[in-house]
């Protein structure tokens, strides 16, 4: 009998043992599980009622089983309390409020009890090695691994990483990559995910951070810091680009990255199922930058708008096609690497475009302030394009320009102030006729325009601009890069807020939101002055 219980013993510790080694969890955590499969296989002997411990030598494997119970004078639960009397009889001196110890004889378990424990086992075990899979991954996104296909499900590749598993999503696969079961692969950690059925490790080869990480491996300068990867942009499995710049003057990215005959560039090529790579030095300059990022393209001009956030570049016409690309990829890439959004126009596009905007600021000019073509003609070639320049720019500029004097400049922007006094008089009557309410005008930045805008939206109210979020009111809508008068399809705009149109900043815009709910507060210090006038009063006839 000793030498079967002394067997059992072993046997315990080298399961709890093996089981820890195998899914490289800590000892003491299976010997918990174990404790508690025990505890519940005694309730299911004694009592489910019952406060039953059982405590598990982890060196021997003795066992030890007991329960707890609390004395109390009057017993209201049998299993869980005792009186005085029984009490002196499990331990002498004992006393109310005290929680004994009442030892129990071992239990045997049988095929139930051993099969409720087994599963008790199984899942505090895998709980923790849950768990410990998280606690390792949960830091590393961002980093390369190398793992073996598992299996493939629904399109969705299942990575067998050694210690967990990975899942590279079909969007996140380079496209028409053929991958068997059991073949060795590389991806990105993008991110790791607790849920309940265990962490998700998601990975990724399409992610322009995994082109990234590719080159830190296979050029040391990256990797040391030397150089440094300011942006990238990736149409994964066909083209990419990335931006280099060199912290060190006798060293050149470009060649570096490249390599010596293309060794270091090929190596990352071929992990990326021979995507095309194009290695541009990056600029701190805006125009610099898009220009080497429209390579091989030549670019004649670069114009940049700073409040649309949008670049206009004119090429050659020879070169429409080459700047463009292969289905609008060398643009889109190229707005991607620069966070940009950029227009392509031909130098023909651009004369006529420059031409339609001469032709409309000129017939603005000539008659808003009243005065012949030339005149018009000569505000716009001086870079005069509304009338709120003409209106608002200094005297001695306007003065300045050939031909003109100071009388003239003032007449000319007494004219400018004239008309935009007429044009806000009509917008008001608009916006009026459109319902809006005057308290809104008195919102800051706001201006008739705009007022107009809010009224063709359905805002009418403070409450109607109350309700809004800030990027409801003032996102600037969005467009995919594209080149100017293509007849190809445009993909829909993003709608943007309904102010997005007057490049107004986001402080400015909560500032017109908090200003418009201001009201809704106005009510809440008189309120709570009523309430305390009562207890003031209570106050003094106390």
């Amino acid at each position: 009998m000793a030498t079967g219980v002394t067997a059992n013993r072993a046997e315990l510790i080298a399961i709890a043992n093996s089981v820890a080694s195998e899914k490289m969890i800590d000892k003491g955590i299976v010997i918990e599980a174990m404790e508690d499969a025990i505890q519940r296989a005694a309730r299911t002997r004694y009592g489910q009622e019952m406060d039953i411990r059982a405590k598990l030598d982890p060196n021997n494997g003795d066992l030890r089983l007991w329960r707890v119970v609390e004395v109390v004078e009057l017993v209201d639960d049998i299993y869980k309390q005792v009186d005085l009397k029984g009490a002196q009889k499990l331990q002498d001196g004992a006393q109310l409020g005290d929680f004994l110890v009442d030892p129990l004889p071992p239990i045997e378990f049988g095929r139930i009890q051993a099969q409720a424990a087994k599963q008790t086992i199984f899942q505090k075990v895998r709980d923790a090695e849950r768990e410990r899979q998280y606690e390792e991954f949960k830091d590393r996104a961002g980093e390369i691994i190398t793992g073996v296909v598992k299996r493939v499900e629904f399109g969705h590749i299942v990575v067998d990483l050694g210690r967990a598993e990975g899942v590279i999503r079909r969007d996140a696969q380079i496209p028409r990559e053929v991958v068997r079961v059991n073949d060795r692969i590389r991806s990105l950690i993008l991110k790791v995910v607790r849920e309940n059925r265990g962490p998700q490790i998601f990975l990724s080869r399409a992610h322009p951070d995994f082109m990234k990480k590719l080159f830190a491996q296979e050029v040391p300068e990256i990797y040391d810091g030397i150089i440094e990867i300011k942006a990238a942009a990736r149409d994964p499995g066909s083209r990419a680009k990335i931006g280099v710049i060199s912290h060190d003057s006798s060293i050149d990215p470009v060649g570096a990255c490249v390599g010596m005959k293309g060794s270091r560039v090929q190596a990352v090529v071929q992990e990326m199922q021979g995507e095309k790579i194009d290695i541009i030095p990056w600029s701190p300059d805006t125009a610099t930058f898009v220009v080497n990022a429209l390579q091989p393209a030549n670019v004649a001009r670069v114009l940049i708008d700073e409040e649309e956030d949008r670049i206009e570049v004119v090429v050659p016409d020879d070169q429409l096609s080459l700047a463009i690309g292969r289905r609008g990829q060398n643009v889109r890439l190229a707005s991607q690497l620069t966070a940009k959004a950029i227009d392509i126009l031909t130098e023909t596009d651009s004369s006529e475009k420059r031409q339609a905007e001469f032709v409309k600021n000129s017939d603005t000019f000539q008659n808003e302030l009243d005065v012949d073509e030339t005149l018009a003609q000569l505000l716009v070639a001086e870079g005069f394009s509304e009338l709120e320049e003409v209106a608002y720019v200094e005297l001695d500029e306007l003065a300045g320009i050939e031909g003109f004097d100071e009388d003239l400049a003032q007449e000319l922007q007494s004219r400018a102030q004239e008309a935009l006094e007429r044009r806000e008089t009509a917008q008001r009557e608009e916006r009026r006729a459109l319902g809006v309410e005057d308290a809104l005008a008195e919102l800051p930045y706001m201006t008739e325009a705009m007022l107009v805008t809010l009224g063709k939206a359905g805002i009418k109210t403070l409450d109607d601009l109350a309700d809004l979020a800030t990027d409801e009111l003032i996102e600037k809508k969005r467009q995919e890069p594209r080149r100017r008068n293509d007849d190809a399809p445009k993909r829909p705009e993003h709608k943007g807020g309904v102010l997005g149109a007057y490049g107004l900043s986001e402080e400015q815009g909560n500032e017109m939101i908090m200003a418009a709910r201001a009201h809704w507060f106005e009510d809440e210090p008189a309120s709570a002055s009523e309430n305390a006038e009562p207890e003031a009063e209570e106050a003094a006839r106390d």
